[in-house]
């Protein structure tokens, strides 16, 4: 008797053994994909750019951008002259002629975030100096657009600007301008925080 009682113990501690060995091995597998993703999304951060904007001439706030200079060089190296004005009027007194909220709302992404910067473009080879701020996660933007940084401050200027000034046909519904912008020297990154 206790034979038989064994043989039908073992193979239930068995089936128990497999099933929870299943469950450990999918949690670890589970974990180290969210990890991978997560230092996938983390690039340092090279230089950082302030744009100061206006709506219907009202100074609102600064937005500073925070960008990836070693996954994007000349991109970065670009969007960095335009705003210091090397390159130009550049980012100065420029209007916003687009401000379009359901842009970033239309489908949302899992490995995205509101506050990535990415160039605009309409197709393959036609990037230029045009670029937009996600106000939303927006996956489906991922491999269609040059990302080339983020939000490190001013989310709420964006969203004033979106809320306020964003119509869904794009057109702007309020005078918007960056009024200035330049660069912050890594000296003084501690103090813009």
């Amino acid at each position: 008797m206790r034979w038989e009682i064994s043989i039908l113990v073992q193979p239930r501690c068995l089936l128990l053994f497999i099933v929870l060995s299943i469950f450990v091995i999918f949690s670890l597998s589970g974990t180290k994909r969210e990890e991978e993703a997560t230092v996938e999304e983390e690039h340092e951060i090279t230089h950082r750019v302030y744009l100061d904007v206006d709506i219907d001439g009202q100074r609102v706030g600064r937005i500073i951008i925070g960008l990836y200079g070693e996954v994007v060089p000349k991109t970065v190296e670009n969007f960095r002259a335009l705003c210091t004005g090397e390159k130009g009027k550049g980012a100065r007194e420029v209007s916003l002629y687009m401000v379009a909220p359901f842009l970033m709302r239309t489908f949302k992404k899992k490995n995205s975030h509101a506050g990535v910067v990415s160039m605009a473009n309409t197709g393959p080879d036609s990037n230029g100096s045009q670029f937009f701020i996600t106000t939303v996660k927006a996956s489906w933007l991922d491999g269609e657009h040059v990302v080339f940084g983020k939000v490190i401050q001013g989310m709420d200027i964006v969203y004033m600007i979106e809320g306020g000034a964003g119509t869904y046909s794009g057109k702007p519904r309020k005078k918007v301008i960056i009024a200035d912008s330049g660069e912050i020297p890594k000296s003084k990154w501690d103090e813009e925080n």
